[in-house]
């Protein structure tokens, strides 16, 4: 946990390396998946910003190296350089973002909530690699995605019979095929 919902906005964070998840939690504690941001993001800016709770959570969705900037040296900065209407530009392109998401979460089937959460994870991972592991189980995934687990076991069965992903023992995929479990997921949907 990077950044928890409803915790004062002391500071900033710079994403150097890694992935990770922003999530929202409701009142009976459900949660859900507001975007993927990775290296080189800014995070938690917009409670600073306002100086006001923060309204998300920031989940590691794998190993990160972060720096941290205290929000006074963070709002010096942005007054120094006259920074205010581009991270005015960049927050309204992360509403614009959360929108889509939020759309998809309410409409979508659940393959292809699937699909789309670990494309947006591959996008934003560390990593240029082949594969890629993420780094949650699936009743995290089912949260995230607003399902059940069991309909995430039942969305990824077939692409681990298709070998694009494998199931590791103490939770977690590996993606191997990324286009071709979007592909399957759109197509049935």
């Amino acid at each position: 946990m990077l950044l928890r919902q409803g915790d004062p906005a002391t500071h900033v964070i710079l994403l150097v390396s890694g992935s990770t998840l922003i999530t929202l939690t409701g009142s009976r504690g459900e949660r859900t998946l507001l975007a993927v941001r990775g290296a080189g993001e800014l995070l938690g800016e917009l409670a600073v910003l306002d100086d006001q709770p923060r309204t998300a959570s920031v989940i590691a969705a794998e190993d990160c190296r972060v720096h941290i900037i205290p929000a006074p040296d963070f709002l010096a900065f942005v007054d120094r350089h006259g920074l205010m209407a581009p991270l005015l530009r960049h927050a309204i392109a992360r509403v614009r973002e959360a929108e889509t998401v939020r759309l998809e979460m309410a409409t979508a089937p659940v393959p292809v909530r699937l699909a789309s959460a670990l494309g947006r994870l591959l996008q934003v991972a560390s990593t240029a690699e082949s594969e890629y592991t993420v780094r949650l189980t699936q009743a995290e995934l089912s949260e995230l995605i607003g399902a059940s687990r069991n309909a995430v076991g039942t969305a990824l069965r077939p692409w681990r019979e298709q070998g694009w992903l494998i199931t590791e023992a103490a939770g977690g995929l590996v993606i191997h095929d990324i286009t071709s479990i979007q592909s399957h997921a759109y197509a049935q949907a």
